[in-house]
């Protein structure tokens, strides 16, 4: 049967290739939006409820073929200090705010802007989520007791030295087998999802060994209830929306920004193009949905679109199938997960940090010891020690600080004058020497782009040149600046117009059309003089020689130009009627 739209040519071989794909997902799924769910502050079902409602829109609605949508590890830091400071249930409203965001950010097609994010800044905070991940689980895995969670990772990392006396050597077994089989299933049973082995595994060695040694998930939330997430309406009001309206903005920027890479993910490993702005389109819509039913924020996961894509996913269905298996399990088999220890939910969540840690990346940037390098290091520290937005807003105000230096260091004003020894006679810089200059004609080459940040460096320019008091015409060549902002536009027109004043004769070459539209706009090309302007350098030094102080070439033996051996003549000063 052909579906139309985003399913045209859907067929029945695709559908199970979809199907087997979605299967395996979903089961993957299941361990981890409870870790997620509980490791966010949450009961573990609410994970599940996001699984489900947020998994099955953000496929169909979204703008990538394969995205896999649900919790993901990167929320967690933000959702626990969120429950922590509101309560569970101003959570749901910034999950429902953050949507809304993320709907308009796609409405206003922004997002393209999100690739415009400094790679240093995403690995930066992504790493220092990691590290939080990683340290919120060693309680559990050591099984510790009486154990309160901070929002930081100081106080977090002082609780633990604290508790450190109550160690469950039956919680440091369970974990310990978990993680054995995490990372011993990919070696011999590639295909079988490593995180439900070692949960299966674990929680039955928990049952027969050690029955009411270690704690459940039962035993510390509450058995998990088997039915389907019921809808419950927000008690929204003016009051709750402007508290949360700062940490849904946080939800909504980390959500786009995860959402989007993971989609360039799957557009590397499948060769497809995903709609990025549709893309936050349909993330926004779950996450308006999901609150409704209880569900906390969700966005693209990696790493199981990635599995989705490698178990041979042909359509969007596959994210729908996978959110229908996890909704079935649920139904059928929720009970039987209150039985499974938090000692068994440590080691998959520091697995995930670790594989989002992108530690290869984070030692090779940092080796680089570059601009880079200092971003980095100061993004993952603030992530790590103080909160996500404080680092993000420091690390992109860092970025661009340090650009803007770059940038500034990239502007130059180099003196130069035509080289006779090649053919075309082409200015050059080193052609000038104390020996050849030509005292009443400077010529100029400006390179880069003339902004806000490199004023400075026309103020030494104007500085030496009001200096010179032989000084009759300067030549600045343009066709190397491709962009002028308004502030770098203030800083041309006054130098022009100080040079000026003092009698100099400014004439420009080669000027591109942004700078010169703007030139027009604010009046500094008419205050210029059209007749200033030429399309090339040759030109323009013709009409700087035509209006020299030519009695002053008499004897000059500098011979900057072809012409000056006839200037510097006697003969030639008579020729021209030079008194």
């Amino acid at each position: 049967m052909k579906w139309i739209g985003r399913f045209s040519g859907y067929s029945a071989d695709a559908f199970r290739k979809d199907l087997v794909s979605g299967c395996i997902v979903g089961i993957v799924a299941i361990p981890l939006g409870m870790a997620f769910a509980i490791a966010s502050g949450v009961k573990p079902e609410y994970g599940l409820y996001t699984t489900i409602i947020a998994g099955i829109l953000i496929s169909l609605l979204g703008g990538s073929k394969f995205q896999i949508g649900g919790p993901t590890g990167a929320f967690i830091p933000i959702l626990l200090a969120i429950v922590m400071q509101y309560g569970y249930e101003n959570l749901l409203i910034a999950g429902f705010l953050a949507g809304v965001f993320l709907v308009l950010m796609g409405l206003l097609r922004l997002g393209s802007l999100i690739k415009f994010i400094p790679k240093p800044v995403t690995i930066g905070f992504t790493s220092g989520i990691a590290v939080i991940i990683f340290s919120g689980q060693i309680a559990n895995f050591l099984g510790l007791e009486g154990v309160e969670r901070h929002e930081y990772f100081f106080y977090n990392m002082k609780e633990i030295f604290l508790r450190i006396s109550s160690l469950n050597l039956h919680s440091v077994l369970i974990a310990g087998i978990c993680l054995a089989a995490l990372i011993l299933t990919p070696k011999f049973l590639p295909k079988v999802p490593a995180s439900l082995v070692g949960i299966i595994v674990s929680t039955l060695a928990a049952a027969w060994l050690f029955p009411g040694k270690v704690t459940t998930i039962g035993s510390a939330y509450g058995p998990i209830p088997a039915g389907l997430p019921s809808f419950a309406p927000l008690e929204l009001s003016w009051d709750r929306i402007l508290l949360m309206l700062q940490p849904a903005l946080i939800i909504a920027m980390l959500g786009s920004i995860e959402s989007l890479l993971s989609a360039v993910v799957a557009d590397e490993m499948t060769g497809t193009r995903h709609n990025s702005n549709r893309e936050l389109i349909g993330q926004g819509v779950a996450n308006i949905a999901a609150p409704l039913f209880g569900g906390i924020p969700a966005t693209g996961a990696i790493a199981r679109t990635a599995t989705n894509i490698k178990n041979g996913a042909a359509s969007p269905m596959s994210g729908v199938i996978h959110g229908i298996v996890v909704l079935m399990i649920v139904v059928l088999f929720a009970p039987y997960a209150s039985s499974i220890p938090l000692a068994s939910m440590a080691p998959i969540l520091m697995v995930v940090a670790w594989n989002m840690s992108e530690y290869k990346t984070f030692f090779h940037m940092l080796k680089t010891r570059t601009g880079d390098s200092l971003i980095l290091l100061v993004t993952f520290l603030l992530t790590v020690f103080t909160t996500l937005t404080v680092a993000v807003q420091a690390g992109l105000a860092l970025a661009v600080i340090l650009f803007i230096k770059r940038m500034s260091g990239m502007l130059s004003v180099d003196k130069v004058l035509p080289d006779h020894s090649s053919s075309k006679e082409k200015v050059q810089a080193h052609r000038v020497t104390e020996e050849r200059d030509c005292p009443q004609i400077g010529i100029y080459t400006i390179q880069g782009t003339l902004f806000f940040g490199a004023s400075h460096v026309l103020e030494s320019l104007e500085e030496k040149l009001l200096k010179d008091q032989n000084l009759q015409v300067v030549l600045l060549r343009m066709g190397r600046v491709p962009f002028m902002d308004t502030t770098g536009e203030s800083n041309f027109t006054s130098l022009v117009g100080r040079l000026m004043k003092r009698g100099i004769i400014v004439i420009i070459s080669g000027m591109r059309a942004q700078p010169r539209e703007l030139l027009v706009k604010t009046g500094g090309y008419a205050m210029i003089g059209e007749n200033r302007f030429f399309d090339h350098t040759g030109e323009a030094l013709n009409y700087a020689l035509e209006n020299i102080q030519y009695n002053q070439c008499l004897g000059c033996t500098q011979y900057a130009f072809r012409e000056c051996t006839g200037l510097s003549s006697q003969k030639s000063l008579d020729n021209k009627h030079i008194s």
